[in-house]
């Protein structure tokens, strides 16, 4: 703790962070609490205003949390990955036999001040395995399948009890951010292809007996949205209706008639961008998505300049997070995608999620603030 306090009085604090992924990521944030005060205006006044209050509070505590992993040293990351993950998987399991249930998912463990999503979590606590471990395997021609069974077996016990939970999306998440690195740090070509060959095999047993009814008509009515219009394809049509009828200025903030009228669901989480499309239309998404993609190049950028491999893979691992959560939540509200409930970083209202996205982008600016340290 003393050589960070000396560190920090010898030298230009505000010099050695990242200024552009800060700025960013706070302009994220003032869009996100416009968008969540427009899409909370149509409910009842008192729980609009916890809402937005809990929304700031988030948003507070995490830059607290942000600023306190940049100035911590990530190399210390090498020593606690596992306990990390060990934890993180303890409370997955604790969630399948304690947890709450919303929305007929048993997702949150209740700690009654704050109620806790360990799937949130987990997603850093993965990367951080992958990259304690993959910065110490070297193989020029790619990872041999030998080399690839703790990983393979570190992402399939949290995917396995997420799924069960049951949280499909946030499963297949933790798997997609799982490859993305694996895909960075090279495989094999013959494990890619076999890989491969094995999905198109496992998709028809997982849709016959892995794949719960309700999962079975999201992926129906994605393909067709019209089958259940006033059911499962409810939500669907009425967040592309939302982003359609935004045009190309949009109706203005607090005039949007799907958010206003409460035909949007789940409108201040999962749903946001809907909101922010009909409200603020073309312009203001692109906007948004624009901010996103800045922020990308940034990291790409954190990620060239890393001073070690252990650090290249921190921010690649976050990266995949924070794109995966960006496509496919943006693609669900457009109806390129099938339903989930993944929440758009920085915008979407949670404080798992808010939390989470905060401390992860802290372990991007940790990496950065240290490439001047010698």
């Amino acid at each position: 703790m003393s050589t960070i306090q000396s560190r920090f009085s010898e030298s230009n604090f505000f010099k050695r962070l990242d200024l552009n992924l800060v700025t960013v990521i706070l302009v994220l944030n003032v869009i996100g609490l416009i968008n969540l005060y427009s899409a909370t205006h149509g409910i009842t006044e008192s729980i609009n205003t916890r809402l937005f209050w809990q929304q700031l509070v988030w948003i507070l505590v995490g830059w607290g949390v942000f600023f306190a992993v940049t100035l911590s040293n990530y190399q210390m990351l090498r020593r606690f990955a596992w306990p990390i993950y060990i934890v993180n998987l303890i409370a997955l399991l604790l969630t399948d036999l304690m947890g709450r249930t919303y929305y007929g998912a048993q997702r949150w463990l209740d700690l009654g001040f704050f109620r806790y999503q360990p799937s949130e979590t987990m997603k850093v606590a993965l990367v951080l395995v992958f990259c304690r471990y993959l910065s110490s395997v070297q193989n020029n021609n790619g990872l041999t399948l030998r080399q690839l069974i703790i990983p393979g077996l570190a992402t399939l016990f949290p995917v396995a009890i997420t799924i069960d939970q049951p949280d499909l999306g946030t499963g297949l998440l933790l798997l997609g951010i799982a490859v993305a690195i694996l895909f960075f740090v090279k495989v094999r070509t013959w494990i890619v292809i076999a890989a491969l060959a094995s999905l198109l095999i496992a998709v028809p047993v997982m849709w016959s007996v892995g794949l719960k009814e309700y999962q079975k008509n999201r992926v129906l009515t994605f393909l067709s949205p019209g089958r259940d219009p006033r059911g499962t394809g409810y939500n669907s049509i009425q967040s592309k209706i939302a982003v359609g009828s935004g045009r190309f200025l949009g109706k203005g903030f607090r005039k949007g008639t799907q958010s206003q009228l409460e035909f949007i669901p789940e409108r201040h989480s999962d749903f946001i961008f809907s909101v922010l499309s009909e409200e603020h239309g073309f312009v203001g998404s692109v906007a948004s998505v624009g901010l996103f993609i800045v922020m990308f190049l940034t990291i790409i950028r954190i990620a060239s300049q890393a001073r070690d491999r252990f650090g290249t893979l921190i921010v690649v691992g976050v990266m995949s997070i924070m794109f995966l959560h960006v496509i496919i939540n943006i693609g669900m509200v457009i109806g390129l995608l099938p339903i989930v409930g993944v929440p758009l970083p920085l915008l979407s209202y949670g404080g798992s999620s808010m939390l989470t996205t905060m401390a992860a982008l802290g372990l991007i600016s940790s990496v950065a603030y240290r490439r001047y340290l010698f």
